[in-house]
């Protein structure tokens, strides 16, 4: 049965200390103010003692974000939560980065026009010409940004400004052959995600589909993250596998790793923009309910 359609509808995300009580506030609170909860979903870490939660709630009654921030922030106070209050209804920002290959873009770019990848993709942004067309075919502005020799500093900070002035929440690195440095990822600690070209750890460098076939691997992936100065080594948001056996050549393993490349940051970027991703020092949780 589907719902009738409010004019309010947030998505509450907290973390605190795990203790008797949390939930009971949360929904109470939703309750006395009109909303109707909608989906929710509670995960206790039991390794830090840590309660994790995040609910969508609506509701005609409901007073406005700044107002339910307002009254909400004692509730957050007696908890100790860290938390945030989300318009469901406002889409994520998202700006894409690429270098020369483009099958995680066009899987982006695709759903994105579909209607089924809940984010405003404001632009692509790429240190190679080559995909100029297939992203002004989805109507979506190209920003050429090349990399001159010994100026890699001054077209990172002009990356950085087009991230700023498209008002973009998150940067997606869709396979940007490009290597962010530490002031960059600082800036855009929890903003940033990245997909690898293997199930990490594992095979990292050039030729990574040679290296796995050389070493008889059974198994290929691809690793979806958020990007932090330690090179690969972010919180992981999604992974997923594939089975190979002795008849696959290198050819076949780069045609299977793409489409779990595509598949796995589809993912990541659909869990960030509907703000079901925690994380917690170097790990993550994804809250599905």
């Amino acid at each position: 049965m589907s719902l009738p359609p409010s004019s309010h509808h947030y998505v509450l995300t907290m973390s605190c200390p795990d203790t008797t009580g949390i939930v009971a506030a949360i929904t109470q609170f939703i309750a006395v103010h009109g909303g109707l909860i909608t989906e929710t979903a509670h995960f206790v870490d039991a390794h830090v003692n840590r309660s994790f939660m995040r609910t969508c709630f609506q509701g005609d009654a409901l007073p406005p974000r700044e107002a339910i921030e307002a009254e909400f922030g004692a509730v957050a106070a007696r908890f100790g939560m860290e938390w945030e209050l989300h318009d469901a209804d406002q889409r994520c920002r998202v700006l894409v980065a690429v270098s020369r290959e483009g099958h995680c873009l066009n899987a982006l770019l695709h759903r994105w026009s579909i209607g089924v990848l809940p984010i405003d993709l404001v632009g692509v942004a790429s240190n190679h010409p080559d995909l100029r067309r297939m992203v002004e075919w989805y109507g979506v502005p190209f920003h050429h940004l090349p990399i001159e020799p010994g100026r890699k500093a001054d077209q990172e900070a002009r990356l950085l400004d087009l991230f700023d002035e498209t008002r973009s929440e998150l940067l997606v690195l869709a396979r940007y052959m490009q290597i962010l440095s530490d002031a960059a990822c600082g800036r855009l600690r929890g903003r940033c995600i990245n997909i690898h070209h293997s199930f990490l750890p594992g095979f990292k460098g050039a030729r990574p589909y040679h290296q796995a076939h050389e070493r008889g691997v059974k198994i290929i992936g691809a690793t979806a993250h958020y990007v932090t100065p330690d090179l690969d080594e972010g919180p992981i948001i999604e992974q997923g596998v594939e089975r190979v056996d002795h008849t696959h050549g290198p050819e076949e393993m780069i045609e299977i790793g793409h489409d779990l490349e595509s598949v796995v940051l589809n993912r990541a970027v659909r869990w960030h923009a509907e703000h079901r991703i925690f994380v917690a020092g170097r790990r993550s949780m994804v809250l599905r309910s």
